[in-house]
């Protein structure tokens, strides 16, 4: 649905100001309820709008949903973008690559225990956001993969989406929050032994 803006001669709180405050909303009843029980109601009930006043702004909890799950998933991306530019060479690019996203996505998800059950259905449910941050995932992996190849680092005798579908099944429980939670305890170390044995298999 198409947000809708406020009368002109509306005072008061601009629309992103509301978009905000029903996000937050959503955020303090996701933390205590869990996205699944929350309700568009409850929602409209915590900032004092109608359901029908929250539809303006949102078609869907899902779509409140997706916009603090792409949120999370940004912060993700832009710490793996900051730690991958200090990588010299595509060996220690692809060894970030599994020990930043797990550790980045330990922290959010699982320090911030309202997230994790939005992240939970976002993967689950194929939501855009997820989408798209599995799509970035694979763009990365394949990006390290030639630069590794180019560099001589790494084998070219096996074609290059063959090897970088390969190395993105392994590197895949560490991206979803929900394969990521049945690991936690020991999900570091596990990453960076897995890193090494995909860098064993792509050395030329």
């Amino acid at each position: 649905m198409t947000e809708q803006k406020l009368p002109a001669a509306t005072r008061g709180p601009s629309d992103h100001t509301l978009r905000d405050q029903i996000v937050n909303a959503a955020m303090e009843y996701f933390s205590h309820y869990g996205f699944e029980k929350t309700t568009v109601s409850d929602l409209a009930r915590s900032v004092g709008f109608s359901k029908a006043y929250i539809y303006k702004f949102f078609s869907s909890k899902q779509e409140i949903g997706e916009v603090i799950c792409a949120s999370c998933l940004t912060q993700i991306t832009q710490r793996l973008n900051a730690a991958l530019e200090e990588a010299p060479s595509a060996t220690e690019k692809m060894q970030c690559l599994f020990q930043t996203l797990t550790v980045a996505g330990s922290e959010l998800f699982f320090r911030e225990r309202r997230l994790f059950d939005i992240a939970a259905a976002a993967s689950r449910d194929r939501w855009s956001s997820a989408e798209r941050y599995e799509a970035w995932l694979r763009e990365t992996t394949v990006a390290i993969l030639r630069e590794g190849r180019e560099a001589g680092e790494f084998e070219r005798k096996t074609p290059l989406d063959e090897t970088a579908a390969a190395v993105y099944l392994v590197l895949r429980p560490y991206a979803d929050p929900v394969q990521l939670q049945a690991a936690l305890d020991t999900a570091k170390e596990d990453a960076s032994r897995l890193a090494a044995l995909v860098l064993r298999s792509l050395a030329p």
